[in-house]
């Protein structure tokens, strides 16, 4: 199975190439610049590879929740490269692969959702398969859903951008906080195979974003009360 992901959902931008369980993958802060960097990555990961894009089995990519224009940029990138190779395609989501990339088997994810609110799910690791405790929804720190017992580890920019706030809420049940990880294509790589394997993806013109807010912006009277 060889698979290309891509992620773009954050500030940081990632490719990967999944070849039969192994993993060649490349990723740096973008910025703004995720446009730039991301065709130029998947390039460098099919050269380094000595594998043209039609040889692949398909392309998996971050589907959100996420920044916005991101997500567009990914769904966009995948569309023009499925449609050009005829390969299918599957969507992750971005807090399902921030649970990944942690390690751990009970993560409550937070990524920073502007707005004074923040993208939150949470999730426990039974073997190899994740059961989700609470959906992805966008939400104020203060107010993010409860979490049964003890023991989560708890990671994403929203740890980073609200601390103080998600600390007192989720007080006595965190075993450790990792602020500076993100959604890497790596883990959205793993995190597809399977979906390849059990017939589980879709044709390009159904790579689509889920953005889960559907606000993007608070006009000038509404900002005070945030």
């Amino acid at each position: 199975m060889k698979i290309l992901a891509v992620d773009t959902s954050t500030e940081y931008c990632s490719a990967a190439l999944w070849l039969d369980g192994g993993c060649a993958a490349r990723g740096a802060l973008a910025g703004q610049k995720h446009s730039e960097m991301l065709l130029a990555m998947v390039d460098e990961l099919l050269r380094s590879c000595a594998l043209r894009l039609g040889e692949l089995d398909g392309i998996a990519y971050g589907e959100g929740p996420g920044s916005f224009t991101g997500l567009r940029i990914a769904c966009g990138v995948v569309q023009g490269l499925a449609f050009g190779a005829d390969l299918p395609v599957v969507g992750v989501g971005t807090l399902l692969a921030l649970a990944e990339a942690s390690r751990a088997q009970r993560v409550v994810c937070c990524l920073d959702a502007r707005m004074s609110e923040v993208y939150h799910a949470a999730y426990e690791k039974h073997g190899d398969e994740w059961l989700t405790v609470h959906e992805p929804t966008v939400c104020p720190p203060h107010a993010a859903p409860a979490l049964p017992g003890d023991g989560w580890v708890a990671c994403g920019s929203g740890f980073a951008a609200y601390r103080q706030a998600l600390e007192t809420r989720y007080e006595g049940q965190l075993a450790r906080i990792e602020p500076d990880l993100y959604p890497h294509a790596a883990d959205i790589a793993r995190l597809a195979a399977p979906r390849f394997s059990n017939g589980g993806s879709a044709s390009a013109e159904f790579a689509a974003p889920v953005y889960v807010r559907n606000k993007v912006a608070l006009r000038t009277d509404e900002r005070p009360a945030r």
